[in-house]
């Protein structure tokens, strides 16, 4: 852990310091060397920009906008867990205040668990590392932690309107009513008064980077966001951010519900305060003509296809200037497409923001050395950054295309709410599959750079090695080992017998385009039991075992280090 965020978190810590050392032992806890091992999978990386462009006052906003981005990270240590600020200022105390033979080891838990956002390896199925912590919650901290599912499920069908609307909707916890009312033993509460402190200093910080900025659009956003804060709204602030065009590109709030693990319906907190690449924005932004074409031409049922996109399709390449919250926990977000507001969606479409620099440290730092370890050599040399950038792209851009609003038995729903908890791995095996079926569509058409057509099947091969060491347990790496299997299965993907993996090029066209449209047409039906029974398909089958174990030396992901914003608000 850098000096300046080992300090921030002591500091901050020593608000509740008080009694001995609570350093502790068992035969549970993974001693120094283990967690030194489990650390060093995430290697420190980077991750900054060229600030020389920006004008004095938009980088003071800038720096604003950093201080508001930690704030996330105090709302999603509470959304995760309700034990996690409590574990924070222990783990931060025994880093200060442990003798020196237990010095190292105290600060090896509370880094890992920084990198984590808290005391489960995320990596590992959610083992816990620190001695007392529970096993990580399903239902992380937005439903009562003495509920069950089923009773919760229960309240949730009980009720209609506006009630369900409110109970199934991203920005509310669900609370134990002990007012006792009719309507039953539940209530939901607004994420405005749920997190209303840290709510308040973050509209705060973004009132004041919308007075010091000059740009009309960034200045628009900013404000609608703070009155998003403390009204809970969000419908305009996401509108704003649709229609953002400034060279600081700004995400922060609520969006992706991966915590919730009971329903996916919960959003979590986040941020992404980026800087805008305007050379490679402009390369790119080219491909949101082709969004329309590519939905009426999808592999599914015409019944099923959307006839007329969101008008807004923007692309932004940008270089990752600082993350926080749900933004940085584990493993990094190299991309994202928001909002996930199914009304923005279908009004503006949606924006698809490429976080440069961030790729490129992962390219080089993991996706190279695991290319040189399950490819034979003759494929290796088709492992490309371009086709990696532009494979990251067109998930983005698929995401927002397919199946979203649908139709079950007369009744107008969502995917998101009839596939509940198999939602973030169905989806993202979705953007994944369906955005090499995209690429080979271009191509077909000649739409496409030759190059990357040539080399995207093999990087995608390399880059599947390097996503399903995410866990199984994680949204992505379980959709990549679904779509990992699936192409074994169909001879796409072929293991070699010295151990390494190819890819046949008379098989995998078919194989990308048959299970693009497994996932797409159990997501236009909202079937729920497909879409589990996919899921069960998604272990890790002997054969990429024994390359998983060849790579044991090559990180997993990275660990940022951010240089620039720590210039910009001196921590």
């Amino acid at each position: 852990m850098s000096k300046p965020l080992a300090a921030m978190c002591v500091a901050a810590a020593m608000v509740a310091v008080s009694g001995e050392p609570t350093v502790q032992e068992s035969p549970s806890a993974p001693a120094l060397p283990q967690l030194q091992t489990m650390t060093a999978r995430f290697a420190p990386a980077d991750i900054g920009a060229d600030l020389g462009a920006l004008p004095e006052n938009e980088r003071s906003a800038l720096a604003k906008l950093v201080a508001a981005a930690r704030v996330m990270d105090a709302i999603f240590l509470k959304q995760v867990w309700a034990g996690n600020d409590a574990m924070l200022q222990s783990l931060s105390r025994d880093a200060l205040l442990a003798p020196a033979a237990e010095r190292d080891l105290a600060n090896a838990r509370l880094h890992y668990f920084l990198i984590n956002k808290g005391p489960w390896d995320r990596l590992d199925h959610n083992t816990p590392f620190v001695t007392g912590a529970p096993a990580k919650p399903e239902a992380a901290n937005f439903y009562p932690a003495d509920a069950a599912k089923p009773d919760v499920q229960n309240w949730i069908d009980s009720l209609s309107g506006d009630a369900k609307a409110e109970a199934t909707g991203f920005f509310m916890t669900i609370r134990r009513d002990f007012r006792l009312k009719a309507e039953g033993p539940f209530v939901a509460i607004p994420y405005s008064l749920e997190y209303q402190p840290e709510l308040a200093e973050a509209a705060r910080l973004l009132r004041e980077a919308a007075q010091l900025t000059r740009d009309a659009t960034l200045k628009k956003f900013l404000t609608t966001r703070a009155d998003a804060f403390l009204s809970n709204d969000y419908y305009a602030s996401d509108v704003a951010w649709m229609e953002l065009d400034s060279a600081i590109e700004p995400t922060i709030g609520p969006y992706e519900v991966y915590e919730d693990e009971w329903f996916n319906f919960k959003a979590a907190f986040e941020a992404f305060i980026t800087v805008r690449d305007e050379a490679e924005s402009r390369k790119l932004q080219a491909f949101s003509a082709h969004l329309q074409e590519l939905e009426d031409h999808l592999p599914i049922d015409p019944k099923y296809r959307n006839p007329k996109l969101g008008a807004l399709s923007p692309i932004r390449v940008v270089n990752e200037i600082f993350a926080g919250g749900d933004g940085n926990r584990g493993v990094q977000t190299a991309a994202y497409n928001l909002p996930n507001d199914e009304r923005v969606v279908r009004e503006k479409g949606a924006k698809r923001v490429m976080l440069k620099n961030v790729q490129d440290a992962k390219f080089n730092v993991v996706l190279r050395p695991i290319a040189k370890i399950a490819l034979a050599p003759v494929d290796q040399t088709q492992v490309a950054f371009d086709a990696f950038f532009t494979h990251i792209l067109m998930h983005e851009l698929m995401h927002g295309l397919g199946p979203h609003a649908i139709t079950v038995n007369g009744r107008q729903t969502t995917v998101r709410q009839e596939l509940k908890e198999t939602y973030s791995a169905i989806e993202e095996a979705k953007a994944d599959i369906s955005g090499l079926w995209a690429l080979r569509y271009l191509a077909d058409h000649r739409q496409l750079d030759p190059a990357i057509a040539k080399s995207m099947y093999t990087t995608f091969l390399a880059s599947a090695f390097r996503s399903i060491r995410f866990g199984v347990n994680e949204a992505h790496g379980r959709g990549i080992a679904v779509q990992l299997n699936h192409l074994i299965d169909a001879g796409a993907f072929v293991a070699r017998p010295d151990g390494t993996f190819s890819v046949d090029d008379a098989k995998i066209g078919g194989a990308v385009e048959a299970l693009t449209r497994e996932i797409m047409t159990l997501q236009a039906e909202g079937n729920y039991a497909k879409a589990k029974q996919l899921l069960e398909g998604g272990v890790v089958r002997p054969e990429v075992r024994r390359v998983l174990d060849r790579l044991e030396g090559v990180p997993v992901d990275i660990e940022p280090r951010f240089g620039t914003a720590r210039q910009l608000v001196n921590w």
